[in-house]
């Protein structure tokens, strides 16, 4: 199965519907023609007299059993043998195990302990760690509270805006810090995948899927790979290929020390984790697209991008989602949950479809809630995942080399220096928009030279432009800039009675007053934007 990379995850034992499907996961997939014959082991480690008494919690996956015991989660590889990962052996469930460990620990230190031997004495007794025979391998782990996992958290309607932005300042640490992979032909590498996909699409043609739908999305992920071709070659070569998590979503992240935790990598196979780091991080937004949390979505990929100013792989964006969406069609139909199947096809199919660009530039002086009404825009804007937001305060971080929160020194605010962001943002909204993402640019835009070079993009790129500009009084601005704790801008009070003084009132944009409850600005802003259709 090319491209099939499916998650081994901790369920939850009470939740049967989700081992039910799992099992019936396990049925296609040919878990009946197990190499090895493990039922002692997962007897041994079944029984609490294995384990002092304790009781244990036995979870199945389609490739592992996972003991709960205690403080402990137990993880036993499956004897199985696939065309994508092959658990046959006990000398290669050993060193899988040991991947298992080497590579978990790289975001979840705490959470990986160690790698046990289980072995039989003379007398036939079966222990973990013992001084005889090594009948198998185990991962031990510690066990954390299943209701952290964030698919929990996203049901409960529990992930929050720092939350989700926490994860993305995590991914990105994880991205830049992941070994990085040579030689990698990734135009190949990605048209293996959607060939795969198509395969295992077309085995449910035509009772799940359509066959035109599926030669549809074939030919539009194979035509995309031609048009990108330049820029798979690129980011390969610019070390974006890196050995990267490969099975990153909700199920596979949970808190740890309130700190969102990526475990669970995928451990299996060198090649379907050696991806571009942004094919990584599309599997996360795509599972959050695909539970309507746009919202989530679009805070996480523009912290990402704030995090990381990888704005060029943009373009290649809705190939990954649809590819990672159409991964889970196909397995979610061999599990037979087809309604779920035919959903995320789908997805697959919707992410590749042109939604009309558009440009919305939001002006204000500092402390009058640019950024705030940016980010609430943004979602509704344009294709999955929401706009792309630009701001300015964030491009003078990233040019200067430094931490979003860290404060820079006066010399990173000469005009030259601001004549440099603005043109910086200039060229991100043409990348975006480029990539046939709507964009939000977010800036004081107090110079009528800022206001027409932000109009000029809409121009050049042939989409639609509206310029926003948030009026309030200057006693409102103080307060605000004085209640101000962590943010990206430095902007002080002095600096915005200094605005005041340089910036005259704004005529060539829409004025909205800002001075009030941010729904009632947003709603506003959002008539005015809606009305340019």
């Amino acid at each position: 199965m090319p491209g099939c990379a499916i998650g081994i995850n901790f369920l939850n034992p009470a939740d049967k519907s989700t081992e039910a499907a799992r099992e019936a996961s396990i049925q296609e997939f040919g878990l009946n023609d197990i190499v090895e014959d493990q039922q002692r082991v997962v007897d041994f480690l079944s029984d609490p007299a294995s384990h002092g008494g304790d009781p244990v919690e036995t979870i199945r996956t389609h490739g592992a059993y996972v003991f709960l015991v205690g403080e402990r989660a137990i993880k036993l590889k499956r004897a199985v043998k696939f065309p994508y990962m092959d658990f046959s052996t006990a000398a290669k469930r050993h060193a899988v195990c040991e991947a298992e460990l080497r590579l978990n620990r790289r975001t979840a230190p705490m959470l990986y302990r160690s790698v046990a031997s289980l072995t039989e004495d003379g007398s036939g007794a079966l222990a973990i760690g013992g001084n005889g025979r090594v009948l198998d391998w185990v991962v031990i782990m510690d066990r954390f509270d299943q209701s952290t996992l964030f698919d929990r958290l996203a049901a409960a309607d529990a992930l929050t805006i720092p939350l989700v932005e926490l994860l993305a300042d995590e991914i990105a640490r994880f991205h830049a810090s992941a070994d990085a992979a040579v030689d990698v032909d990734l135009p190949a590498e990605m048209l293996d995948v959607i060939r795969g996909n198509t395969t295992n699409l077309r085995q449910c043609s035509p009772s799940v899927f359509s066959g035109v739908a599926v030669n549809k999305l074939d030919e539009r992920c194979a035509a995309m790979i031609e048009m990108h071709r330049a820029l798979l070659l690129q980011r390969a070569a610019g070390g974006f290929v890196r050995r990267c998590h490969g099975d990153l979503h909700l199920r596979n992240v949970c808190l740890v020390d309130d700190i969102p935790t990526l475990f669970d990598c995928l451990e299996f196979s060198e090649r379907l984790a050696t991806i571009d780091v942004a094919y990584d991080l599309a599997f996360l937004l795509m599972d959050l697209e695909h539970r309507g949390l746009r919202w989530a979505s679009n805070r996480i990929l523009n912290r990402y991008l704030a995090r990381t100013a990888d704005y060029e792989f943009l373009a290649l964006l809705p190939l990954y989602m649809s590819v990672r969406a159409a991964v889970r069609a196909h397995v979610s139909a061999a599990a037979e949950q087809f309604d779920e199947a035919r959903d995320y096809f789908q997805l697959a199919l919707r992410l590749t479809d042109p939604v009309p660009q558009r440009l919305v530039a939001v002006g204000g002086l500092s402390g009058s809630g640019k950024s705030t009404l940016a980010a609430a825009l943004a979602p509704a804007l344009g294709r999955a995942p929401g706009a792309v937001i630009v701001r300015s305060d964030v491009l003078r971080k990233q040019l200067a080399g430094s931490d979003l929160f860290e404060t820079l020194p006066p010399d990173a605010y000469t005009q030259d220096q601001s004549d440099a962001v603005y043109a910086r943002l200039g060229d991100c909204s043409r990348l975006a928009l480029s990539a046939g993402f709507a964009t939000v640019a977010d800036a004081v835009f107090g110079r009528d030279t800022e206001r027409k070079a932000i109009g000029a993009v809409a121009a050049d790129e042939g989409v639609s432009f509206r310029g926003l500009w948030l009026d309030i009084p200057a006693e409102e601005q103080d307060r605000r800039l004085v209640a101000r704790t962590v943010d990206v801008s430095d902007a002080t009070p002095s600096v915005g009675k200094g605005q005041r003084a340089m910036i005259a009132p704004v005529r060539d944009w829409q004025r909205i007053d800002a001075d009030r409850d941010p729904r009632e600005t947003l709603a506003r802003a959002r008539s005015v934007v809606l009305e340019d259709g």
